[in-house]
């Protein structure tokens, strides 16, 4: 038996419910009681882990009742109704409108515990269903945000579907245009607050005259101006996910009072002393080093601390330089709608340029060179176009380049070897070793 599985017993008779409570405890099974309905709807909820069970004559709202409320709820909830004899038809009509079962009083202990145990079963069943189909959910939504089959967009999948789950606090660390807001999107999506708000604030672009009212929010007349009552950004995330970009940006003053806020998870409006409870996830993105901030003291430690509960680093464009070819084409599509135009062709000569490009502005630097070729203007990279990244060996790269460029003619081709060998100017034997060295067979 599951014992985080529960079973909620509703009996207005305090020896029947505390005879079916110990019944059900010395089978290891976690139980609580209440004698009207009224009390068992403020216990319940559409996921309720658990199971009911109701006598059809209550107080006020009867059993019967119940089940109608309970249904309206979470169809897939069972219901066990206790009748008595004169009840039986009653009872049958309760199975045809939904209720799990019932039981007659009275009833042997052995009846009780085998037909909750089996309600108990198929409530574990749907609940796992239900958790299934909501990871495939958010899989998918992850797989649709963060684009791209190699290894590092992988690993960061996992990661944030990983995290997703969790109520940790994150720093997102990735050089300009790496998607640092979109793997926020995705861990906010992802998560159990994807209904609640996702607000997006720019940490360098909040003037420090305006950040107590911009960020916590103020009374009316709490200055001059303050017609009405605001509520601040970190209120507002308040049951859902609060983004800090450009966190290294946001002056030492406006630090202290962030610290402050995401400590103790309250807040005070500019011009009350009320404190306001706060429920959000704090996730925060910087493309420089932190610590190192810190250590030259232009940014607070105790900041940085309470912001890295977890870091996640995103990968350049030029360590995925096999995502290039399809993220050309998903951009080239978006702009081709946008600007009702014929998608851009991804021509050999044009992917070769690609390939070798140094990608200074990452994802978004070939986002809007796929908006450019679109609009019909080509490429103009110019001595942009540069060998590998200082950080990286000149094999790497050339391996990394050799590998997309084999796998985009592949699928060009369909998989076919000898075209595929054809269009790259390749023996077929040498494509063969290659396709077996990149494991793209």
């Amino acid at each position: 038996m599951n014992h985080t599985l529960q079973v909620l017993i509703v009996e207005d008779d305090a020896d029947v419910a505390m005879a079916c409570e110990q019944t059900l405890r010395l089978e290891g099974m976690e139980c609580s009681c209440v004698a009207t309905a009224e009390l068992a709807q403020q216990r319940l909820s559409a996921g309720f882990a658990g199971v009911v069970v109701s006598d059809i004559r209550l107080p006020q709202m009867s059993g019967l009742e119940l089940l109608g409320v309970i249904h309206a709820m979470d169809a897939e909830l069972p219901v066990i109704l206790i009748t008595g004899h004169g009840d039986i038809s009653m009872a049958v009509q309760a199975m045809k409108d939904g209720a799990a079962d019932f039981l007659e009083k009275p009833f042997a202990p052995e009846r009780l515990v085998k037909t909750v145990s089996r309600a108990l079963e198929r409530r574990r069943l749907v609940l796992e269903v239900r958790s299934l189909r909501q990871q495939l959910q958010n899989r998918d939504v992850v797989q649709h945000q963060l684009l791209g089959q190699s290894l590092p967009m992988q690993q960061l999948r996992r990661t944030v579907q990983s995290l997703a789950a969790s109520e940790a606090d994150v720093l997102v660390w990735g050089e300009t245009g790496t998607g640092k807001e979109r793997v926020a999107r995705s861990l906010h999506e992802a998560s159990r607050r994807k209904s609640g708000n996702f607000v997006a604030v720019n940490c360098g672009g909040l003037p420090e005259t305006l950040f107590d009212s911009e960020m916590f929010g103020s009374e009316a007349g709490a200055f001059t101006g303050a017609g009405k009552k605001r509520i601040g950004k970190i209120e507002y995330a308040s049951g859902g996910t609060l983004f800090l970009d450009e966190i290294e940006s946001m002056p030492m003053a406006m630090q202290i009072k962030l610290l402050r806020v995401l400590q103790e998870r309250v807040l005070e409006r500019l011009g009350s002393n009320a404190s306001i409870a706060l429920d959000c996830r704090v996730i925060a993105a910087t493309k420089v080093d932190l610590l190192e901030l810190s250590r030259q003291g232009l940014f607070r430690a105790d900041l940085y601390y309470r912001l890295n509960v977890v870091t996640v680093t995103l990968p350049t464009l030029r360590e995925r330089r096999e995502d290039i070819p399809r993220l050309f084409e998903y951009f080239a599509l978006q702009a081709a709608g946008r600007h009702q135009r014929p998608v851009a062709e991804l021509t050999p000569q044009r992917l070769q340029t690609l390939m070798a490009h140094g990608w200074p502005g990452n994802v978004r630097e070939l986002r809007n060179m796929a908006e450019r070729m679109t609009l019909g203007i080509e490429m103009g990279l110019g001595e942009a176009v540069a060998g590998p990244d200082s950080q990286s060996s000149l094999s790497a790269t050339v391996e990394s380049i050799e590998r997309a460029l084999i796998a985009e003619a592949l699928r060009a081709h369909d998989g076919n070897l000898s075209r595929t060998a054809a269009a790259l100017n390749t023996p077929k034997s040498t494509l063969h070793d290659k396709i077996r060295k990149y494991d793209l067979g």
